[in-house]
């Protein structure tokens, strides 16, 4: 069986990336098709798969700036041949599950999110202040052929994975498709705590600087609080958020996994301002028994178990309220929000158990997310061989 493997793009090891590299070991002898490569940028194990990329990747400045290049993506990513391929499997938060298939292929995809930029969080990029008159100008005028695009080509893909119950509705909303869900995975073994290591007084982020992120509610909640914030990652709105910074916050870039579990262990807290469609790293922090502090939305509801104070009825929890917290959650998108959710996780601070903390990551561990996938895959590929 011909395999090909299709992700939006390779540019560094993301949530996103962690899924698709399960997919490459399932899948060893699968073709892999992106838009952009950067190379050294995501794992040896994805590396040694034969990429092909689209035109974009030799247009100026397209490692650095690929984003500006959204209105051509669409048709780069239509431009790849996979007629010959009798699987596809797409790892799509943009453009990759919109390939064309052959007239016999099965097409899997794996939907991290529907296109954020076009649907609901179109203001959280191109809103006032989040990017240049011209490129808000351009995407205002495109943004409903994209959708419309969108749309249409979801019909391309024969069956839809969600990465949540968050992105399960969504897909329903936009495309009009049922989807299962799979957890993406967490390397609990790799976020394992050190039993010797002691904490120290500062909370954290890991992140990309993405919009939608909404670092800035953090960077403006722990500089008026003035307790010691400590930012891991980078992106696009790097110079803004720095800019915005008082000195008791400190920009460490983007580090290794050994030296993000050795800060997941000694910090008070792991902060998370945004709505996200899964959040991984909000399951790494709790794997390594770190309590999180967290937007009640999206992913998060899905993987975090509040404390009874910052519970809302209405809200859907994943776990029964007699479980132990494994962090507290903030319900609006303010840094006045986040300043309250600050002061109760400090408040009850003593009463979160890490063992208690962990053994509810290790539910979405790396071995459940591989053992699914690979069942699902297998279970579609029989079924298509039966009906052709």
């Amino acid at each position: 069986m011909k395999i090909a493997i299709v992700h939006d793009w390779l540019t560094g090891m993301r949530g996103g990336e962690k899924c698709l590299e399960v997919i490459c070991k399932l899948y060893p002898s699968a073709d892999l098709y992106t838009l952009i490569h950067i190379p050294g940028k995501v794992s040896p194990e994805i590396e040694s798969h034969p990429i092909h990329t689209s035109l974009i990747q030799n247009l100026p400045f397209a490692k650095s700036k690929y984003r500006y290049y959204l209105p051509l993506m669409p048709f780069a990513i239509e431009a790849f041949d996979l007629k010959g391929y009798d699987l596809i499997l797409s790892s799509s938060h943009c453009v990759a599950k919109s390939v064309k298939p052959g007239p016999n292929s099965l097409h899997i995809c794996y939907c991290h999110t529907p296109m954020r930029y076009v649907w609901d969080q179109f203001n959280q990029y191109f809103g006032k202040g989040k990017s240049s008159w011209l490129s808000t100008k351009v995407m205002k005028l495109i943004r409903p052929w994209l959708q419309r695009w969108d749309t249409k080509t979801s019909q391309r893909v024969n069956y839809f994975i969600a990465n949540s119950r968050h992105v399960q509705k969504r897909i329903k909303k936009y495309y009009g498709k049922e989807a299962v869900i799979i957890h993406p995975p967490v390397d609990t073994e790799l976020f394992t705590p050190e039993k010797t290591r002691e904490k120290e007084d500062y909370f954290l982020i890991v992140s990309a600087f993405a919009p939608y992120k909404r670092l800035d509610l953090a960077v403006q909640a722990f500089n008026q609080l003035g307790l010691p914030f400590l930012v891991i990652g980078e992106g696009q709105d790097s110079k803004r958020l720095k800019k915005l910074a008082q000195s008791n916050i400190q920009f460490k870039g983007w580090l290794d996994n050994s030296q993000i579990r050795s800060h997941f262990a000694k910090c008070r807290g792991f902060v998370f301002c945004g709505e996200e469609d899964f959040g991984i790293t909000l399951l790494e922090a709790q794997a390594m028994g770190c309590p999180v502090i967290a937007l009640g939305r999206g992913g998060a509801l899905e993987t975090v178990i509040p404390d009874n104070k910052t519970w809302i009825p209405e809200t859907e929890i994943p776990e029964s309220l007699t479980s132990k917290p494994t962090g507290v959650f903030f319900y609006e998108q303010t840094s006045d929000a986040v300043i309250k959710a600050i002061q109760n996780f400090e408040s009850i601070e003593s009463q979160f158990d890490s063992n208690a903390i962990r053994s509810h990551a290790q539910k979405f561990d790396l071995s459940v997310y591989t053992e699914r996938i690979k069942s699902f895959i297998e279970k579609k590929i029989e079924q298509h061989l039966n009906t052709t």
